[in-house]
């Protein structure tokens, strides 16, 4: 019994470390504290996020009978395809966020002789969020990346700016990792 428990155990940590997983999700810059809870977060030096979306696949009808719509869990802001994307950030540190007067801006990123240049596609003014959770709904018509600014001043008047980064589109080296994700390493 020792023998099998050893063995299972020692299969857990050898594929942890084969595929660079860990009990907190992976280490991507996107969420540097891990993936909580269908969430994944981004800490800046006067604020951390939590964030999650989901997006409805381009073209989908919706039954009658339908209770639901079948929104369909983005991981960390890769949809796969344009969609209908509803992203819903929490404002999980400090506590007083929650009285920051943040705007958001949606920009698209292109990139034109080697350099990236944002072009604005939505923008909504500062406002506190009392409840400490922010929902927008988006319409992403064209893959690509995006970024999702939250824009504004904490309680010291300090600026405050989050990026939550949002690629639309799977490229050949996401499709290659899909297809391949039992053998191929995580990012």
């Amino acid at each position: 019994m020792l023998v099998i428990l050893t063995g299972v155990l020692f299969s857990f940590l050898a594929f942890g470390m084969l595929y660079g997983v860990s009990s907190q999700g992976d280490a991507a810059e996107t969420y540097p504290k891990g993936f909580r809870g269908g969430a994944c977060t981004i800490e800046t030096e006067n604020l951390i996020i939590g964030y999650s979306g989901y997006y409805l696949p381009a073209g989908y009808e919706l039954p009658e009978n339908s209770m639901r719509s079948p929104h369909v869990p983005v991981q960390c802001g890769k949809v796969p395809e344009p969609a209908a994307v509803n992203i819903s950030i929490d404002l999980l540190y400090p506590e007083s966020a929650r009285n920051f007067l943040l705007a958001q801006r949606l920009v698209k990123l292109e990139a034109i002789d080697n350099t990236e240049k944002e072009y604005e596609i939505l923008s909504v003014a500062a406002q506190s969020h009392p409840s400490g959770v922010i929902t927008q709904a988006l319409k992403l018509n064209e893959p690509g990346q995006y970024i999702l600014y939250l824009e504004g001043k904490n309680a010291e008047n300090a600026d405050v700016q989050v990026k939550v980064p949002l690629k639309v589109g799977l490229d050949w080296k996401d499709q290659f990792k899909k297809l391949f994700s039992t053998f191929v390493r995580k990012d």
